[in-house]
């Protein structure tokens, strides 16, 4: 399978995933909407930059797009929207994205959601009160793009420059539509 075919299931199965069939995280709140729209948003203009570094340069090309146009993505989101968005994750490859722990909770409930035969709940909302704010995680799945450097079967060029860029790297071993991570969108306190 070319890597070409690979990115363009992913793309599908990522649209998929962030589409509306999901389970709503919190009707009638208007910041779980949102949420789920910057959260679409993220994923659309990741989606682009992953599509374009791999047709230029392959799997390697793509992991300076995660490295570096991701959090540049999550930066102006946030700025645009008066709210923190980022990327996390339970098996990091970068010690930056380790999920705090309400998140880490929320990423074991996903994961074990994402067994069960009922179907995964793939996001997740709290309004907040004072004392937190409210916070919203969508989970992300592992396509098919994204075993090319998170799978068991990396190529060795690949696995060579995420030695050197990531000595700490735990984020590799997925599977295809294992919950990989998720985009978490955070507002301020009230």
């Amino acid at each position: 399978m070319s890597w070409l075919h690979t990115l363009t299931t992913s793309i599908l199965t990522l649209m998929c995933a962030m589409g509306s069939d999901v389970v709503p995280a919190h009707a009638g709140d208007a910041r779980s909407e949102q949420g789920r729209a910057i959260v679409k948003e993220f994923g659309a203009q990741l989606q682009v930059a992953l599509g374009a570094a791999l047709e230029e340069g392959g799997p390697v090309a793509a992991i300076r797009v995660c490295k570096e146009i991701a959090p540049q993505i999550a930066s102006e989101l946030s700025r645009q929207n008066g709210v923190k968005v980022e990327r996390t994750s339970l098996r990091v490859r970068n010690p930056a994205n380790l999920a705090e722990p309400w998140q880490a909770v929320v990423l074991n409930a996903f994961e074990q959601a994402a067994g069960d035969d009922t179907g995964p709940v793939l996001e997740y909302f709290a309004a907040g009160d004072a004392t937190q704010p409210a916070r919203y995680l969508k989970a992300i799945p592992t396509g098919a793009m994204c075993l090319l450097c998170h799978g068991t079967a990396i190529s060795l060029d690949v696995a060579e420059l995420l030695d050197r860029e990531y000595p700490f790297d735990r984020a590799r071993g997925y599977e295809l539509g294992d919950i990989r991570g998720a985009f978490s969108v955070s507002w301020p306190k009230k």
